[in-house]
């Protein structure tokens, strides 16, 4: 009954779309196809030519781009505009007030370091004359300008006539910012490996999106592919020997994802979900047959947690790590002797020796730094005894952000009916309409919201499906949490032409972004243009 309840609504829509993008024509650059949508744009009708000396000024900026942030990121966005393309075009005949010359970039903070929180606004200003015409970007900080050269990179493309690259819609004067701090993206490498390339190809694509946190949910049950000095054997728990990331591998996606503005949530997620951590040190489990959670009663256990912490704490320089606590099945504790005879002495029940062990991984996590992000069973469990720097991120349910908040914790906000892309059969527009701050009105509650995040978890997801299984549904989040709440839609058809543009967008750079019509990771319907797909 349910599978052909389903099938109706995937039906009813995918024709509802149809007669919509019907209207679409792959050639109509007339309209306002800027994704996620700025807080204020205003724009002309007016074209201009890239320059063949297309060039990047910086004069007036208190950045000096030491370590070449900004200069990278100007490369990639102008070959991102060319798509490949040669450019053929000579625009020295055209009259000036015709030629874009460049990008003058203005950032007011010397600094490049960064962590949750930093300014990301910007203003980009394209004016549509004038005898050496530059585009400006003027942002606080380089990634607020990173996020600036996103949008720069949709309103050009490249014409096939002239074989040049061509702004529309000139003058554009864009000021943007985001509306939530934190926009995230789960993906997880112990369901099933994901190489570097792969990685660092989802770390490109949700900067197009201007999503800023990945969250790398590296090690669970089924493997611990990653390295740990202190503890060398832990990755022995990895499916095989090349399904391992090394230490210095670690660090590049925390520095790849940091030139693109992106921090990096590291997760370990105890006492559950660390079947893993035993293959390499089998005295984590309780025992050989009962082996989650992890040991509660062996003060190895607690050890070797803050030896992980100390090794992430030298990479991993996000404000937040993540520790899990949510699935935790604390029978094995029960039915092991010399586990049940610790929790006796130590006057404790399960669900106690449960609140004990999520404390002092906190406890350790701040040791170190940390504030800490914990799953929502956690605060549904002994939510008053979570320290003050808790971050409760919810998944299970509804009104879980509005009780957290009224608790005066922070809250992320992935409830799994909407904003789990492991659902194949939750569709983009459930994506769009999930509002993180549904009932909570009080402006400071609100405040106590950081955002929201999409969560890719691997049990069905390898390299060959990932992307298309991400995009576009985490674009349609990405808008609801960049764009300002009176600038969404109340209605998701109403930007469904854009999202497929957005969508066709992704593809054009590569990214394998599945088709608007359909659930997660549908292939297309029928022969046509990627714009009615």
């Amino acid at each position: 009954m349910e599978k052909t309840w389903l099938q109706i609504v995937f039906v009813w829509f995918s024709v509802c779309f149809l007669v919509k993008s019907s209207l679409i024509a792959a050639d109509d650059i007339n309209r306002l196809n800027i994704w996620p949508m700025p807080k204020s744009v205003s724009y002309g009708h007016q074209h201009l030519y890239f320059s063949n000396d297309f060039e990047l000024k910086t004069e007036g900026s208190k950045y000096a781009d030491a370590s070449g942030i900004l200069k990278d990121a100007f490369t990639r966005t102008v070959d991102t505009i060319k798509l490949d393309h040669v450019i053929e075009a000579n625009v020295s005949h055209y009259h000036p007030s015709l030629v874009l010359k460049g990008i003058h970039v203005v950032i007011f903070s010397p600094s490049d370091a960064l962590q949750h929180g930093i300014d990301e606004s910007y203003k980009l200003n394209i004016p549509a004359n004038g005898n050496s015409i530059y585009a400006r970007i003027e942002a606080q900080t380089v990634y607020g300008a990173l996020h600036g050269l996103q949008t720069f990179s949709q309103v050009c493309y490249f014409n096939l006539t002239s074989r040049g690259i061509v702004v529309h819609q000139v003058p554009w004067i864009i000021i943007d910012e985001p509306r939530f701090s934190y926009r995230g993206l789960l993906i997880d490498t112990s369901r099933h490996y994901q190489t570097l390339p792969t990685i660092k190809k989802v770390i490109d694509s949700m900067a197009y999106a201007k999503l800023n946190v990945l969250h790398w949910h590296i090690v669970d049950s089924q493997s611990f592919p990653l390295e740990i000095p202190s503890y060398p054997k832990l990755w022995e728990g990895a499916y095989s020997i090349s399904e391992r990331y090394t230490f210095d591998d670690a660090a590049e996606v925390v520095s790849y994802a940091q030139r693109r503005g992106i921090n990096v949530l590291a997760e370990i997620d105890v006492p559950g979900h660390a079947l893993s951590w035993g293959v390499g040190y089998p005295v984590l489990w309780p025992s050989p047959t009962c082996k989650e959670p992890l040991d509660v009663s062996n003060e190895f256990t607690f050890k070797l947690i803050d030896g992980i912490l100390s090794d992430f704490s030298k990479i991993f320089k996000y404000r937040f790590i993540h520790l899990g606590g949510d699935e935790v099945d604390t029978s094995c504790w029960l039915l092991t002797p010399h586990v049940r005879n610790w929790l006796k002495k130590n006057n404790l029940n399960g669900s106690e020796a449960y609140q004990y062990f999520v404390l002092r991984a906190q406890k350790i996590a701040l040791s170190h730094g940390y504030e800490i992000i914990n799953w929502e069973e956690t605060f549904n469990n002994f939510g008053s005894k979570l320290s003050r720097k808790t971050v409760v991120h919810n998944w299970l349910g509804s009104g879980v952000a509005q009780r957290v908040v009224e608790a005066g914790l922070r809250c992320i906000v992935s409830n799994q009916d909407k904003w789990y892309l492991d659902h194949l059969d939750a569709l983009w527009p459930g994506f769009y309409m999930n509002e993180p701050l549904t009932n909570i009105t009080d402006p400071k509650q609100q405040a106590l919201v950081l955002g929201g995040e999409v969560c890719m978890w691997g049990e069905h997801v390898d390299g060959s499906d990932i992307e298309q299984t991400i995009w576009p549904r985490a674009a349609a989040a990405a808008e609801r949490l960049w764009t300002p709440y009176n600038k969404i839609s109340k209605d998701p058809g109403q930007v469904v032409r854009r999202l497929a543009h957005f969508r066709c967008l992704l593809n054009q750079r590569g990214v394998a972004a599945a088709p608007l019509a359909g659930p997660g990771r549908v292939a297309p319907q029928e022969p046509g243009s990627c714009y009615k797909q």
